[in-house]
């Protein structure tokens, strides 16, 4: 939003007429353009850990753990999170669910306590879409707010260093092209977000970006990730089925992610 009203203002202000990039860096994961931000796995980490302690702690007390995950909208987190830690289920807002389905989800963590594992574990995203009006889920969740800050992971950690330099070369290239050509810089490759797209990294301009984006809810109208969602519910004994793509494969997933 930010680059798109800076060079919307290039008309008006010369200043402006300048390389702009942004490097997306939000634990919610949810820029446009990118299939991983700066934070991102760092919190998906911390959540990770918490349920895997949580776990830990309710295994043989026959208690049902609901956690709550940032992220606004966005559901990377819960979704992926829900699918690194083992839960039973991630409420989201991409797939908004009735009292007929939390009923079903209730049955279904009822035979599951009478087993050896007797615990369930749920997550669910700041703004998931629970269609009944009921503040019972609500009310019982445990808030993960730990998730934002703390140490950087690894991958973060590389990414964000790789990633800058990647801008700062950009940058670069950029005003030497202007300089020699002896023009200030007015288009819309000048204006760009870099991000990770298929293991690629890419320079994408936000002019084209910007419809690819729910600027209400402040998601992607597109995330890889969702296509994972009924993984976790084979994994947690649901009776579901996984299709793939057309293309009879998995596409859009790194292989890190999973």
């Amino acid at each position: 939003m930010g680059l798109l009203e800076l060079s919307a203002a290039r008309e008006k202000h010369e200043e402006f007429c300048v390389p702009m990039i942004m490097v997306p860096a939000t634990v919610s994961n949810n820029v446009p353009g990118s299939y991983f931000s700066i934070g991102a796995d760092t919190a998906l980490n911390t959540i990770t850990d918490t349920c895997d302690r949580i776990k830990q702690s309710a295994s043989g007390t026959k208690r049902h753990v609901f956690i709550k995950t940032m992220g606004g909208y966005c559901d990377y987190l819960a979704n992926m999170g829900g699918l690194a830690a083992g839960a039973d289920a991630a409420y989201i807002f991409e797939e908004p669910f009735d009292i007929g389905d939390l009923q079903s989800n209730v049955e279904h963590l009822t035979e599951k306590i009478k087993t050896t594992i007797q615990r369930s574990l749920v997550l669910r995203n700041r703004h998931f879409y629970f269609t009944a009006k009921c503040d019972c889920i609500t009310d019982i969740s445990y808030d993960s707010n730990p998730q934002q800050g703390g140490a950087p992971s690894p991958f973060d950690r590389n990414f964000g260093t790789k990633i800058s330099a990647r801008a700062m070369e950009w940058i670069t290239a950029k005003l030497k092209e202007a300089q020699g050509r002896g023009k200030t810089l007015t288009t819309d490759d000048s204006v760009c977000v870099l991000g990770i797209s298929k293991r690629n990294v890419i320079f994408q301009p936000v002019a084209e970006l910007k419809n690819q984006m729910d600027f209400e809810h402040r998601i992607p109208k597109e995330r890889w990730w969702l296509k994972l969602q009924p993984l976790m519910k084979i994994l947690a004994k649901y009776k579901a089925s996984y299709n793939v793509s057309d293309s009879g494969r998995l596409e859009h997933v790194q292989p890190w992610s999973l």
